[in-house]
């Protein structure tokens, strides 16, 4: 199992933690999106050429880089359109080759009536779907709070192109939509999440999802015994599974939460942990 370390503020060694090692793929559909990010390196190793796949999830992402390992690749990276991405797209580009910019943004303004409530996420996304894009054409939508009504889409370019020519209303209000050049596009606040603390008996899934949400770990067992628990975007099968800061665990009904650091021990000598939800 890997490990980090890291110095806290105060120039003490914090204690290592131990980081969640690559897991392999789990089904028919990882096996071959791997065999498929192998095909975009041998293509763009052989032919000096670049070459893109659709919007990654971060699990996505991770099984592509083991791709790109297992396929001796080193110039590739992870797009997602801004620094807050969490869909990125592979981006496989050999030294000499002209990439281009596989990510681009579209600003949506939209006409507001004097009182109306600016549309909000649901809306866009409601309004981007009715044109039959596909999931992984679309990345992320971004609602800046200084700019109601406006709203930023980052989107693969063939969907753009779409997305400028088609939408002309969001909920119920107009719209226009129109694609940004790389210099036009704002500095976005990063965003600030809620970080939460508990503490635990141990680093066992059913404690740590018990914990965060708020419920005893015989519900949390019964959550994951249901198939209704993923950790990274895998399927949980034990709720005795043990659990690494930087997790991401999706429980289906309930919302999705990030264990962020393991602090250390209280005085009752039990595990403390920090964490969000989305």
């Amino acid at each position: 199992m890997a490990r980090s370390s890291d110095r806290s503020s105060l120039g003490r060694a914090a204690p290592e933690t131990a980081v969640r090692g690559f897991v392999p793929p789990q089904s028919d559909a990882e096996r071959m999106l791997m065999r498929h990010a192998e095909d975009l390196a041998f293509a763009a190793q052989t032919r000096g050429i670049a070459r893109y796949s659709a919007f990654l999830s971060d699990r996505e992402q991770a099984l592509c880089q083991a791709a790109m390992n297992r396929a001796g690749c080193a110039c590739y990276t992870f797009d997602g359109g801004w620094p807050g991405a969490e869909r990125r797209v592979l981006c496989i580009e050999p030294e000499g080759c002209f990439g281009g910019r596989p990510v681009v943004c579209v600003r949506i303004c939209c006409r507001l009536a004097a009182g109306a409530a600016a549309p909000q996420h649901k809306d866009y996304l409601g309004s981007l779907t009715g044109l039959e894009l596909r999931r992984e054409g679309l990345c992320d939508i971004v609602l800046p709070p200084d700019e109601p009504g406006t709203a930023y889409v980052f989107a693969l370019e063939p969907a753009a192109r779409l997305i400028v020519r088609e939408l002309r209303e969001v909920g119920h209000a107009g719209a226009q939509a129109e694609q940004l050049a790389p210099e036009q596009l704002p500095q976005f606040p990063e965003q600030k999440r809620r970080l939460c603390t508990a503490t635990v008996s141990s680093l066992r899934l059913d404690a740590v999802l018990a914990a965060m949400l708020k419920c005893s770990r015989g519900m949390a067992a019964e959550l994951i015994s249901a198939g209704r628990v993923e950790i990274n975007h895998v399927a949980a099968v034990s709720g005795s599974a043990p659990v690494y800061a930087q997790d991401i665990f999706t429980v289906r009904g309930k919302g999705r939460f990030q264990l962020t650091q393991l602090p250390g021990k209280s005085k009752k000598d039990r595990q403390i942990i920090e964490y969000f939800q989305f």
